[in-house]
């Protein structure tokens, strides 16, 4: 998908006719799910500008009132991925208010950007949802990191699917082919304020996990490090987010 040949283009249309206009049917019925069951819900999405036909990474935070309460696009695609999505242009760092604090999301890479995330500390994050495909252990020293620098806690959804989650009748058969059996391993885990693990990450399955947040040690973790509070010097390093 994204190579430039009729069977690339084929696949991409395919894409891009299965992406999601914000808003739309698809997140209508999301809405009345999370009105439904009383739940907030964040959701990554392939989204389809209406006007341009541009595609983006998108994640989607709904509340329990049935609101679309956070629509963030990511910022910048990684490698391969432009050939697919464009750059964010607009709704940069949404935060939906929720009764345990602001919580935020940053989709993959974005959470290598230091000033992405120093965006979501300057909004008081509590709660830091990691939407990626980082299923390598690498990527939980990141995520360990962030709890600790924001003194959150570091939701980690990562993805779990196999070489059969693809359509069998896509043009791209030989690449298809070529994949192992596991493509994405998972990682899915929840991290605490002192980067430690409430959950253990999950390998090479499918679950749901389950996780009781202490949002006490949140404040109490920031007691000796606050990274927009009392350990910023603003007299020394300025940051600006735009507000596009």
């Amino acid at each position: 998908m994204g190579s430039r040949s009729e069977a690339g283009r084929k696949d991409w249309k395919r894409y891009y006719d299965a992406s999601v206009v914000v808003p739309g049917p698809e997140t209508d019925a999301i809405a009345k799910a999370a009105q439904k069951y009383q739940v907030y819900i964040s959701i990554g999405i392939s989204e389809r500008d209406a006007v341009t036909g541009t595609l983006y990474n998108t994640n989607l935070i709904f509340s329990p009132e049935g609101r679309l309460v956070s629509h963030h696009r990511k910022l910048k695609p990684t490698g391969a991925e432009r050939l697919v999505w464009g750059d964010a242009h607009e709704k940069y760092f949404p935060m939906a208010d929720t009764p345990w604090g602001p919580a935020g999301c940053m989709i993959c890479w974005e959470s290598y950007m230091p000033l992405a995330r120093e965006a979501l500390y300057e909004h008081g994050v509590t709660l830091y949802i990691s939407a990626n495909t980082n299923d390598v252990p690498e990527w939980q020293h990141t995520i360990q990191h962030i709890a600790l620098e924001g003194r959150c806690f570091v939701i980690n959804s990562d993805l779990f699917f196999t070489k059969h989650s693809y359509p069998s009748d896509l043009e791209a058969k030989e690449e298809l082919a070529q994949l192992p059996e596991i493509v994405c391993r998972g990682g899915s885990c929840v991290i605490d304020p002192f980067g430690h693990y409430l959950t253990e990450p999950v390998w090479d399955k499918e679950t749901i996990i389950y996780a009781d947040l202490d949002m006490d040690q949140v404040a109490a973790s920031r007691m000796e490090f606050d990274p927009c509070g009392h350990y910023a010097r603003p007299d020394v390093l300025k940051f600006e987010a735009s507000k596009a």
